[in-house]
């Protein structure tokens, strides 16, 4: 949460207005953390029916708002516009015109009939930033439809997921489109800082199937230096041992032993000092090769005690380790450490998980609730039928 003394305090992007166009999730995403750093967001959405995620659900909130679309929209200013209607078309046109950035992810080239396109908002704005998420780029792959599941799939993520042997599986989040989500505020940012040298804006360009091979790293990079693809390995590293969940009393602990030292303090805390001697273990390429020896001798040991007894005596031993958590637990646990990592938006609608940002001058924004939808409809429209030198409209 930020801290009550900054609540005054300037934020980093005071002043820049953003007009989200977007839909689902690495849009919606993108622009809710422009507004953690301060900016003004108009979500624009179908009258109706709005974004996709508000009727994705179970799980509803209390107030019957879809937790998903939560999830992605705090912040914002809610306004419903028809494209499809030349009034509304016009409004949303004059909203790109007065916008320093504009977020959107329709297909490549949809777009154009209602001038909102990239060639003709930055001819109307020359410095707008105009964001567009494809999920396969505007070339060859335009047409294809970038659902996050499916570019796992496509991606090669579900092929290094999962048991050897076993069913190729997803991430357990749309872990494609967060990533793609932290792309485009990069470019953006980026974008916004050659503005600011310039006075121009541009296109920033971000596809799903591009961000996670970007993200793929050392299992692509492996790939491009062995010509091998790699495959799943389950909770095991493919270059570091011991990396993985281990066998407890009652459960599993995460050890993540990065090189010898830690492995020599794993093996002392484990009273059994001589692992750390003996040829198989002595150097981490040594236990990769006899990983599952490894497995077997410290299993053998730490059958001896639950995972949270050994997280406390591996953890005083400085060997990075931890009981594999529930959803809540993690929750419990970031407020143990301080982290503050629930913030309230209002009485009777769902809490936000706070930013994780944390700026010493330009505090990020306190959180308020998603939009309902249409919910700063009048106000909005209002303002973009006025001069256009009027600022936005304050929330009531």
């Amino acid at each position: 949460m930020p801290d009550p003394q900054h609540r005054t305090a300037p934020r980093a992007l005071d002043g820049v207005l953003v007009a989200d166009l977007s839909r689902v999730l690495a849009g919606p995403l993108a622009a809710a953390t422009l507004a953690d750093l301060g900016a003004e967001v108009i979500k624009v959405e179908r009258p109706g029916s709005g974004d996709d995620t508000r009727a994705w659900g179970p799980p509803f909130a209390a107030d019957g708002t879809a937790a998903y679309f939560d999830a992605a929209n705090r912040s914002k200013r809610g306004l419903a516009l028809d494209l499809g209607d030349p009034g509304d078309a016009a409004a949303a046109r004059e909203l790109a015109r007065r916008a320093d950035v504009l977020i959107e992810n329709f297909r490549p080239g949809s777009l154009a009939k209602y001038g909102l396109d990239p060639v003709a908002t930055r001819a109307a704005n020359p410095g707008l930033v105009h964001c567009t998420i494809t999920g396969f780029g505007s070339g060859a792959g335009a047409a294809l439809p970038g659902y996050d599941f499916v570019v796992q799939a496509v991606g090669g993520l579900m092929s290094v997921t999962g048991e050897p042997g076993g069913t190729p599986l997803k991430a357990g989040v749309a872990l494609v489109d967060v990533l793609t989500a932290k792309d485009a505020v990069t470019g953006i940012l980026a974008a916004l800082r050659h503005r600011d040298r310039t006075g121009a804006g541009q296109v920033v360009e971000v596809n799903l199937l591009s961000s996670l091979l970007g993200a793929l790293v050392n299992q692509v990079s492996g790939q491009l230096a062995t010509g091998r693809d790699p495959g799943p390995m389950g909770n095991r590293h493919p270059s570091i041992a011991p990396y993985e969940t281990l066998a407890c009393r009652g459960g599993l602990l995460a050890v993540a032993v990065g090189n010898d030292r830690q492995f020599r303090a794993l093996a002392g805390a484990l009273g059994a000092s001589e692992l750390a001697e003996d040829i198989r273990f002595r150097r981490n390429q040594d236990r990769v090769q006899n990983r599952t020896d490894l497995v077997k001798a410290l299993e053998d040991r730490l059958a001896a005690d639950t995972p949270r007894g050994w997280t406390e005596r591996l953890t005083a031993a400085s060997v990075p380790c931890g009981p594999v958590n529930t959803v809540s637990e993690a929750l419990e646990l970031a407020g143990r450490l301080g982290l503050d990592p629930v913030v309230p938006v209002g009485e009777g609608r769902t809490p936000q998980v706070a930013s994780p940002l944390r700026l010493s001058d330009t505090p990020v924004v306190q959180p308020t609730a998603p939009p309902r939808l249409d919910e700063d409809g009048t106000a909005l429209r209002t303002w973009l039928s006025g001069p256009g030198d009027r600022p936005v409209p304050p929330r009531m």
